[in-house]
């Protein structure tokens, strides 16, 4: 599956890390990975497209004092890895200083990473992928006359491997996997048409849905928004689905990154220890799952990961921090170099029971969102405008599709204006969320 071995890869850091002392630098960081990966989609019964794929790369940043300087190469000879070490110090060496660069402190870095199984090989070929997607989609057309087109079904597995280190010491790597199904049919009434989709993804592929099932669910999802009419402006509760309310999270991460804060472009700024979200809610973030995405022993400047309760009782404990960003703000690293790893988002008051079914009568008569449009979300001020389609919903149950509208609020109080949150949970991305149902929101019609 792999070109080079984790051996390999070992030597490689390794003489990375002695050119640059060797040129004068005072520190340096390098990575190598490698990747593969096949991808199919399937149209209407006949393959589109069929794209493997196979890369790696080698990156350095060397340091001279406080200037800093990267290059990469995907040439792993010993010429080319020589003078991509030398590219990086000579930029260092004429590149401003800045007071906040450099490697970690050496007590945050990860010592003996723990293997936390994120590597499940699925040793697929091209004409297995065929089929599954051709299943897939026939199982879309099979459930109405009405599925009249389709824009596919895809079937994709990826494999990677990479090794990081530095000059403080620090080695680490780990092999992983990621793999999908997905389908998009196309459903149509006359003249009216209506598009859905729906995926399945894991590092494991004996975990991934149904794809029949699949299939069917795609189908009955574009079958449901047939009729769909646009409302009246009104301000009403709105209910999120699951993949819409991980997309919030989304927005918050954002919003309480180092980046943003140092750059003060972010509605939460001096928001450390207040309220943020409403009382009965959580953000939990925990890298060490085992077998999940987001799931990292370390980040990507090898600092190690922790669990922790990001968001208590709806009080904001914490940001999410690189090394870098960490120094602008007078802070330590949270190990988040690279990004969030994996979130989830939960209320107290949640019972087991409280599924889709449960939440649309908790939203009473309101919006019920499914797809979401545009990029309408303002990460200094909190605005929050988007296109959006749905269902309009009257006491607890399903009355018709609704489209063309726009939702529209501020995040902060979107966020403190959580009812409450489902446990219909899905992971999308490093994300976990239940449907999340917002007290009000102003709809355009």
């Amino acid at each position: 599956m792999f070109d080079h071995s984790r051996a390999r890869f070992e030597e490689l850091v390794r003489s990375v890390l002695e050119r640059a002392a060797r040129l004068g630098a005072t520190a340096a960081s390098t990575d190598v990975s490698e990747s593969s990966g096949l991808s199919v989609n399937v149209r209407k019964g006949k393959v589109e497209t069929i794209e493997q794929t196979r890369d790696k790369g080698l990156g350095v940043t060397v340091y001279v004092g406080t200037r800093r300087g990267h290059a990469s190469t995907s040439d792993f000879g010993e010429r080319a890895v020589a003078d991509t070490v030398k590219a990086a110090f000579e930029i260092a060496r004429f590149t401003g200083e800045d007071p906040c660069a450099g490697l970690p402190e050496p007590d945050t870095l990860a010592r003996a990473p723990r293997d936390l199984d994120l590597f499940h090989p699925w040793t697929i070929e091209a004409d297995e992928a065929i089929e599954l997607a051709r299943r897939i989609e026939a199982a879309a057309f099979a459930v109405s006359p009405a599925i009249a087109n389709s824009e596919g079904a895809s079937v994709s597995a990826s494999h990677g491997h990479f090794v990081s280190a530095n000059s403080l010491g620090f080695v680490g790597g780990y092999p992983y996997s990621r793999h999908s199904i997905a389908c998009a049919p196309i459903a149509r009434r006359g003249r009216a048409m209506q598009r859905d989709d729906w995926y399945s993804s894991s590092r494991h592929a004996a975990r991934l849905a149904d794809p029949e099932a699949l299939g069917r669910y795609a189908a009955e999802r574009a079958l449901a928004r047939l009729g769909a009419t646009k409302l009246a402006s009104r301000k009403v509760p709105v209910l999120f689905e699951s993949p819409l309310a991980c997309g919030l999270l989304g927005h918050f991460v954002q919003a309480a990154s180092g980046t943003s804060l140092y750059r003060k472009a972010s509605f939460l700024l001096d928001a450390l220890g207040k309220d943020v979200f409403a009382p009965h809610l959580d953000v939990d973030e925990d890298p060490l799952q085992p077998g999940e995405f987001g799931s990292t022993p370390f980040d990507d400047e090898g600092v190690a990961t922790a669990p922790r309760c990001v968001v208590s009782a709806g009080v904001l404990g914490g940001w999410f921090l690189s090394t870098y960003t960490a120094r602008k703000l007078g802070m330590r690293s949270t190990g988040n170099a690279g990004g969030a790893h994996h979130l989830r988002l939960s209320s107290r008051r949640t019972a087991p029971d409280d599924d889709l079914p449960a939440m649309l009568r908790k939203l009473g008569t309101g919006l019920f969102v499914t797809e979401l449009l545009g990029h309408g979300v303002n990460g200094v001020t909190g605005d929050y405008s988007r296109g959006a389609s749905g269902y309009w919903v009257e006491h607890g149950r399903i009355v018709h599709p609704v489209e063309e509208i726009t939702i529209a609020g501020n995040l902060k109080d979107m966020y403190r204006g959580i009812v409450a949150v489902g446990a219909d949970e899905v992971l999308r991305g490093t994300r976990r969320c239940g449907s999340v149902l917002i007290e009000r929101m102003a709809i355009a019609g």
